[in-house]
């Protein structure tokens, strides 16, 4: 996943881009707000941009304004501005989330993945040959159709929002069966097993040795 980054203080900026790359997210970074929208237009296309709003060329409003009526991208909000009507007006302007500094690195993480995984559940899902449907639930490769159980298609789905990305043992545990799970690790290990034979070699799902799985992208 990539993330436009635009903020001008560099003791906020910094921490922020190093945090972003230690959760495996690429990061592009701006610390004005002319050129947002040509940097969201151009190749390669970032997933989300985090906007500052005191920025020292133009409003943030005015970036999110400009960027709105050209491009739908995920925007979240970064901005020392906390009253409820600056946050309405950020919101009804179209971004998609709002967070007030100081932050946390984790929370932000946290929200650009919540915003990624609903953008993934209005659409359909394409690596390679494996195409997930999530809206009818259905799963194929190469245009042929996988029986998947509810657990299997869950856990398929979600390391299958970012082909190579290390999906954490807790995380898999948190989102497909409960946030405080007191269950045997070998669940999971059975359903990954399950899953590697119906879908058969095109499609591989690593494990990374003490942290969790994922699934190789298509090119490799």
């Amino acid at each position: 996943m990539r993330v436009l980054v635009v903020e001008d203080e560099p003791t906020v900026a910094e921490p922020l881009l190093a945090g972003l790359r230690r959760h495996g997210l690429g990061v592009t970074h701006l610390g004005h707000g002319t050129g947002v929208t040509a940097a969201v237009l151009a190749a390669p296309h970032p997933d989300t941009v985090l906007l500052d709003l005191g920025l020292p060329d133009i409003d943030g409003l005015d970036v999110l304004r400009d960027l709105r009526r050209v491009s739908d991208i995920p925007v979240i909000i970064l901005s020392a501005r906390g009253e409820e009507s600056d946050r309405i007006v950020g919101l009804e302007l179209g971004a998609d989330d709002y967070v007030v500094k100081p932050f946390s690195v984790r929370e932000v993480v946290a929200r650009i993945r919540a915003i990624g995984r609903r953008r993934h559940a209005e659409r359909p899902i394409t690596a390679g040959g494996l195409q997930i449907d999530r809206s009818r639930r259905t799963v194929t490769i190469d245009h042929s159709a996988i029986d998947l159980t509810v657990k299997e298609f869950d856990l398929l789905s979600v390391l299958a929002e970012e082909p190579g990305r290390v999906v954490p043992r807790q995380e898999l545990f948190a989102r497909i069966w409960d946030p405080v799970w007191f269950g045997t690790g070998k669940t999971l290990d059975v359903h990954i097993s399950s899953l590697r034979r119906k879908l058969g070699p095109s499609v591989v799902i690593r494990t990374v040795r003490g942290i969790g799985y994922q699934l190789a992208p298509p090119t490799e």
